[in-house]
Protein backbone atom coordinates (compact mmCIF):
# COMPACT_ATOMS: atom_id res chain seq x y z
CA UNK A 1 0.00 0.00 0.00
CA UNK A 2 2.65 2.12 1.23
CA UNK A 3 4.94 1.74 -2.72
CA UNK A 4 1.49 2.07 -4.50
CA UNK A 5 0.65 5.60 -2.85
CA UNK A 6 4.73 6.86 -3.46
CA UNK A 7 4.12 5.78 -6.99
CA UNK A 8 0.89 7.81 -7.46
CA UNK A 9 2.80 10.76 -6.15
CA UNK A 10 5.80 10.26 -8.32
CA UNK A 11 2.81 9.76 -10.82
CA UNK A 12 1.55 13.41 -10.10
CA UNK A 13 4.45 15.27 -9.14
CA UNK A 14 5.65 14.79 -12.95
CA UNK A 15 2.15 15.49 -14.58
CA UNK A 16 2.66 18.68 -12.70
CA UNK A 17 5.72 19.23 -13.76
CA UNK A 18 4.82 18.34 -17.21
CA UNK A 19 2.19 20.55 -17.13
CA UNK A 20 3.79 23.73 -15.66
CA UNK A 21 6.84 23.34 -18.44
CA UNK A 22 3.63 22.99 -21.35
CA UNK A 23 2.09 26.21 -19.70
CA UNK A 24 5.52 27.99 -19.42
CA UNK A 25 5.88 27.34 -23.23
CA UNK A 26 2.43 28.73 -23.90
CA UNK A 27 3.19 31.94 -22.34
CA UNK A 28 6.27 32.23 -23.88
CA UNK A 29 5.01 31.62 -27.18
CA UNK A 30 1.88 34.30 -26.26
CA UNK A 31 4.29 36.68 -25.07
CA UNK A 32 6.62 36.71 -28.53
CA UNK A 33 3.24 37.04 -30.68
CA UNK A 34 2.01 39.80 -28.36
CA UNK A 35 5.53 41.19 -28.44
CA UNK A 36 5.51 40.53 -32.49
CA UNK A 37 2.30 42.43 -32.90
CA UNK A 38 3.16 45.23 -30.27
CA UNK A 39 5.57 46.20 -33.34
CA UNK A 40 4.65 49.92 -34.17
CA UNK A 41 5.85 52.90 -36.10
CA UNK A 42 4.80 56.40 -35.76
CA UNK A 43 4.43 58.81 -38.83
CA UNK A 44 3.78 62.14 -39.74
CA UNK A 45 1.83 63.41 -42.28
CA UNK A 46 1.69 67.19 -43.57
CA UNK A 47 -1.58 69.47 -45.20
CA UNK A 48 -0.80 72.65 -46.24
CA UNK A 49 -2.37 75.17 -48.99
CA UNK A 50 -2.47 78.66 -49.68
CA UNK A 51 -5.39 80.74 -50.29
CA UNK A 52 -6.74 84.12 -49.82
CA UNK A 53 -7.59 85.87 -46.25
CA UNK A 54 -11.31 86.88 -45.67
CA UNK A 55 -11.24 90.14 -43.92
CA UNK A 56 -8.58 93.01 -44.25
CA UNK A 57 -8.76 95.64 -40.72
CA UNK A 58 -6.58 98.72 -42.10
CA UNK A 59 -6.43 101.04 -39.34
CA UNK A 60 -5.69 105.05 -40.96
CA UNK A 61 -4.31 106.83 -38.01
CA UNK A 62 -4.02 110.38 -38.19
CA UNK A 63 -2.12 113.22 -36.10
CA UNK A 64 -2.97 117.12 -35.26
CA UNK A 65 -1.37 119.58 -32.89
CA UNK A 66 -3.41 123.16 -31.63
CA UNK A 67 -3.11 125.11 -28.49
CA UNK A 68 -6.47 125.80 -28.97
CA UNK A 69 -8.73 122.30 -27.56
CA UNK A 70 -12.12 123.12 -29.30
CA UNK A 71 -10.00 123.34 -32.55
CA UNK A 72 -8.29 120.86 -31.83
CA UNK A 73 -11.51 118.62 -31.63
CA UNK A 74 -13.15 120.34 -34.96
CA UNK A 75 -10.04 119.25 -37.16
CA UNK A 76 -10.45 116.24 -35.99
CA UNK A 77 -13.69 115.44 -37.18
CA UNK A 78 -12.84 118.10 -40.51
CA UNK A 79 -10.26 115.17 -41.32
CA UNK A 80 -12.06 112.07 -40.39
CA UNK A 81 -14.69 113.37 -42.93
CA UNK A 82 -12.90 113.62 -45.57
CA UNK A 83 -11.17 110.14 -45.48
CA UNK A 84 -14.82 108.30 -44.85
CA UNK A 85 -15.64 110.67 -48.09
CA UNK A 86 -12.21 109.22 -49.62
CA UNK A 87 -12.96 105.63 -48.38
CA UNK A 88 -17.00 105.81 -49.72
CA UNK A 89 -16.19 107.28 -53.12
CA UNK A 90 -14.02 104.08 -53.97
CA UNK A 91 -16.30 102.15 -53.36
CA UNK A 92 -16.37 101.14 -49.40
CA UNK A 93 -19.50 100.61 -47.57
CA UNK A 94 -20.67 102.75 -44.78
CA UNK A 95 -21.00 99.72 -42.42
CA UNK A 96 -16.92 98.89 -43.05
CA UNK A 97 -16.00 102.11 -41.81
CA UNK A 98 -16.09 103.01 -38.20
CA UNK A 99 -14.33 106.05 -35.95
CA UNK A 100 -12.63 105.69 -32.54
CA UNK A 101 -13.09 108.97 -30.53
CA UNK A 102 -9.32 110.90 -30.72
CA UNK A 103 -6.85 110.63 -28.11
CA UNK A 104 -5.30 113.94 -26.73
CA UNK A 105 -2.55 114.31 -25.16
CA UNK A 106 -1.57 117.51 -23.24
CA UNK A 107 2.07 118.67 -23.12
CA UNK A 108 1.81 120.74 -20.34
CA UNK A 109 0.71 118.30 -17.85
CA UNK A 110 3.66 116.46 -18.12
CA UNK A 111 5.88 116.53 -15.15
CA UNK A 112 8.99 115.53 -16.71
CA UNK A 113 10.60 116.47 -20.22
CA UNK A 114 10.87 119.75 -22.11
CA UNK A 115 7.68 120.66 -22.81
CA UNK A 116 8.93 124.34 -24.55
CA UNK A 117 7.12 122.97 -27.60
CA UNK A 118 5.06 125.17 -30.22
CA UNK A 119 1.66 123.05 -29.72
CA UNK A 120 0.21 122.39 -26.39
CA UNK A 121 -1.98 119.48 -27.45
CA UNK A 122 -1.67 116.86 -30.00
CA UNK A 123 -4.83 114.33 -31.29
CA UNK A 124 -4.26 111.24 -32.52
CA UNK A 125 -7.53 109.67 -34.69
CA UNK A 126 -8.03 106.46 -35.91
CA UNK A 127 -10.48 105.33 -38.78
CA UNK A 128 -10.35 101.75 -39.50
CA UNK A 129 -11.79 99.66 -42.23
CA UNK A 130 -12.71 96.67 -41.59
CA UNK A 131 -14.09 94.73 -45.06
CA UNK A 132 -14.26 91.70 -47.04
CA UNK A 133 -13.31 94.05 -50.18
CA UNK A 134 -10.00 93.22 -49.72
CA UNK A 135 -8.39 94.01 -53.22
CA UNK A 136 -10.57 97.44 -53.20
CA UNK A 137 -8.83 97.81 -50.09
CA UNK A 138 -5.45 96.83 -50.92
CA UNK A 139 -5.79 99.01 -53.52
CA UNK A 140 -6.56 102.10 -51.59
CA UNK A 141 -3.57 101.67 -49.69
CA UNK A 142 -1.06 103.57 -51.90
CA UNK A 143 -3.38 106.53 -52.89
CA UNK A 144 -3.41 107.60 -49.03
CA UNK A 145 -1.36 110.33 -50.87
CA UNK A 146 -3.92 112.14 -51.65
CA UNK A 147 -5.15 112.66 -47.85
CA UNK A 148 -1.96 114.01 -47.20
CA UNK A 149 -2.40 116.64 -50.32
CA UNK A 150 -5.41 117.89 -48.22
CA UNK A 151 -3.47 118.56 -44.99
CA UNK A 152 -3.93 114.99 -43.23
CA UNK A 153 -0.91 113.90 -41.49
CA UNK A 154 -1.01 109.97 -42.17
CA UNK A 155 1.15 107.70 -39.04
CA UNK A 156 2.37 104.95 -40.53
CA UNK A 157 4.75 103.58 -38.06
CA UNK A 158 2.50 103.01 -34.79
CA UNK A 159 2.38 99.36 -34.05
CA UNK A 160 -1.55 99.49 -33.62
CA UNK A 161 -1.79 100.52 -36.69
CA UNK A 162 -0.65 97.37 -38.36
CA UNK A 163 -3.28 96.08 -41.04
CA UNK A 164 -4.69 92.63 -39.95
CA UNK A 165 -5.43 89.65 -42.13
CA UNK A 166 -7.75 86.87 -41.28
CA UNK A 167 -9.00 83.98 -42.37
CA UNK A 168 -12.32 82.61 -41.57
CA UNK A 169 -12.85 79.66 -43.55
CA UNK A 170 -11.11 76.82 -41.53
CA UNK A 171 -13.94 74.96 -40.50
CA UNK A 172 -14.87 74.73 -44.39
CA UNK A 173 -11.48 73.40 -45.22
CA UNK A 174 -10.33 70.88 -41.78
CA UNK A 175 -12.25 67.95 -43.26
CA UNK A 176 -10.46 67.72 -46.30
CA UNK A 177 -6.60 68.77 -45.40
CA UNK A 178 -7.25 66.22 -42.17
CA UNK A 179 -7.78 63.51 -45.18
CA UNK A 180 -4.57 64.76 -46.86
CA UNK A 181 -2.49 64.77 -43.93
CA UNK A 182 -3.83 61.33 -43.34
CA UNK A 183 -2.94 59.95 -46.55
CA UNK A 184 0.35 61.28 -46.54
CA UNK A 185 1.23 60.08 -43.31
CA UNK A 186 -0.05 56.46 -44.32
CA UNK A 187 2.34 56.48 -47.49
CA UNK A 188 5.39 57.48 -45.17
CA UNK A 189 4.50 54.41 -42.91
CA UNK A 190 3.90 52.15 -46.18
CA UNK A 191 7.40 53.25 -47.26
CA UNK A 192 8.91 52.23 -44.03
CA UNK A 193 6.48 48.84 -43.88
CA UNK A 194 8.00 48.11 -47.47
CA UNK A 195 11.75 48.99 -46.46
CA UNK A 196 11.81 47.05 -43.32
CA UNK A 197 9.88 43.76 -45.21
CA UNK A 198 7.31 44.70 -42.56
CA UNK A 199 2.98 44.47 -43.44
CA UNK A 200 1.45 47.45 -42.43
CA UNK A 201 -1.45 47.17 -40.11
CA UNK A 202 -3.91 48.89 -38.79
CA UNK A 203 -3.74 52.69 -36.55
CA UNK A 204 -3.14 51.90 -33.21
CA UNK A 205 -3.27 56.16 -32.40
CA UNK A 206 -3.66 59.34 -34.31
CA UNK A 207 -3.15 62.55 -32.89
CA UNK A 208 -4.63 65.33 -35.53
CA UNK A 209 -2.74 68.06 -34.60
CA UNK A 210 -3.00 71.41 -34.18
CA UNK A 211 -3.70 73.89 -37.59
CA UNK A 212 -1.66 76.97 -37.97
CA UNK A 213 -2.56 79.83 -40.13
CA UNK A 214 0.13 82.68 -40.77
CA UNK A 215 1.03 84.58 -44.05
CA UNK A 216 3.22 83.34 -46.73
CA UNK A 217 5.75 85.59 -46.73
CA UNK A 218 6.20 89.25 -45.41
CA UNK A 219 5.58 90.97 -48.95
CA UNK A 220 1.80 88.77 -49.23
CA UNK A 221 -0.11 88.77 -45.72
CA UNK A 222 -3.14 88.57 -47.43
CA UNK A 223 -2.38 85.08 -49.28
CA UNK A 224 -2.37 82.50 -45.60
CA UNK A 225 -0.48 79.60 -45.79
CA UNK A 226 -2.59 77.10 -43.72
CA UNK A 227 -1.25 74.00 -42.43
CA UNK A 228 -1.98 70.84 -40.49
CA UNK A 229 0.63 68.27 -38.92
CA UNK A 230 -1.09 64.54 -37.91
CA UNK A 231 1.00 62.19 -35.96
CA UNK A 232 -0.28 58.29 -36.40
CA UNK A 233 0.62 55.12 -35.00
CA UNK A 234 0.77 51.92 -37.22
CA UNK A 235 1.19 48.57 -36.51
CA UNK A 236 3.14 45.80 -38.20
CA UNK A 237 3.78 42.56 -38.97
CA UNK A 238 6.15 40.37 -40.78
Amino acid sequence: MRKHLKGSAWVLALGLIIGLIGLGALVSNAALQIKQYERTVTVKGLAEQELPADIIIWPIQFTLASNDLAKLYEQAEQSTQKIRAFLLLNGLKEDEISVAPPSIHDKSAQNYGNNNTQYRYTATQTVTVYSPQIDLTRGLMPRMSELGKQGIVITGDDYQARTEYIFNRLNEIKPEMIERATQNARAVALKFADDSNSELGKIKRASQGSFSISARDKNNPHIKKIRVVSTIEYYLSD
